[in-house]
C-alpha cells in the first residue's frame, strides 16, 4: 500500500470537490492537521473515515486504497463491507470501555468492602452497611464487565445472583471465624438485642446461627455461637 499515491489521490479528491484542508476538515469534524497528514501519506484514515470519504467524494474504498480511479460510483457492497466493519469498530470500542468501567467499580466496591472491615469495629453497624455498598458497587461492576460475555438473557440474571450468594457466604464465613477464632461480634447481623433471662448477655442473631456476647465490655467478657 502506497501511503504517498493514497495522499495524493485524496488532494486531487478535495480539490474537485473545490475544499479546503480547513473545509473538509470542519465537514467530517476532525483536526485541518490531520486532513494534511492523510494527503501527505504520512497517516492513514481509519476504516470509519475512509466510508465517509468515499462516499462525499463518490468513489469506491477500494478506488482509494490503490490511489487511483476505477469506476465512476462507489460499489455498493464494497460500502456495506466498511460500514459494517466500522460500526463492528466502533461495537468494540464500546465493549472494552464498558469492561474498563467494570473492572474499576469492582476494584473500587473490593477497596470499600475492605476498608469497612477494616475501619469499624465489629460492634459498629458501620462496617457492615459499608461493605454492603462495597458488595453492590462491586457485583455491578463484575456484571457490567462481564455483560458483552453473556450472550443468553440467564446467564445476565443468575451472574449478580450468583455474585450475591458467594459474597453472603464470604462475609458469614469471616463472622463465623470472628468469632470461633478471636472473639469479636458477629458485623454481619440481622437482630440485636439483651436475653430477656440473661441481662447480662447480648444476642446477635445471623441467618444460621447465633452469637451470645456474655458480660461486654467487662474483663469476663465471653463471645460465642450458640448451635
Amino acid at each position: 500500500m502506497d501511503q504517498i499515491r493514497i495522499g495524493t489521490f485524496l488532494k486531487e479528491l478535495r480539490r474537485e470537490k473545490e475544499l479546503t484542508q480547513e473545509q473538509l476538515a470542519e465537514e467530517l469534524g476532525v483536526s485541518g492537521r490531520t486532513v494534511s497528514r492523510w494527503e501527505t501519506g504520512s497517516n492513514m484514515p481509519d476504516i470509519g473515515m475512509l466510508v465517509e470519504l468515499a462516499d462525499l467524494y463518490g468513489v469506491s474504498i477500494p478506488e482509494i486504497i490503490s490511489g487511483e480511479r476505477k469506476s465512476e460510483e462507489m460499489d455498493r457492497e464494497t460500502r456495506e463491507t466498511a460500514v459494517a466493519m466500522a460500526e463492528y469498530g466502533r461495537n468494540q470500542a464500546k465493549v472494552g470501555k464498558r469492561r474498563a468501567v467494570g473492572y474499576l467499580a469492582a476494584a473500587f466496591g473490593i477497596f470499600i468492602i475492605i476498608s469497612a472491615l477494616a475501619m469499624f469495629p465489629s460492634e459498629s453497624s458501620w462496617g457492615s452497611v459499608y461493605a454492603t455498598l462495597g458488595s453492590i458497587i462491586l457485583i455491578a461492576g463484575v456484571c457490567l464487565a462481564a455483560r458483552s460475555s453473556l450472550t443468553k438473557r440467564i446467564w445476565r440474571i443468575l451472574l449478580p445472583v450468583a455474585c450475591a450468594a458467594v459474597l453472603f457466604a464470604a462475609f458469614t464465613l469471616s463472622d463465623y471465624m470472628a468469632v470461633e477464632k478471636f472473639g469479636q461480634v458477629p458485623r454481619f447481623r440481622y437482630e440485636t438485642g439483651y436475653d430477656s433471662e440473661h441481662p447480662d448477655r447480648l444476642v446477635y442473631k445471623k441467618l444460621f446461627f447465633k452469637v451470645v456476647q456474655e458480660n461486654p465490655g467487662a474483663e469476663d467478657e465471653h463471645v460465642y455461637i450458640v448451635k
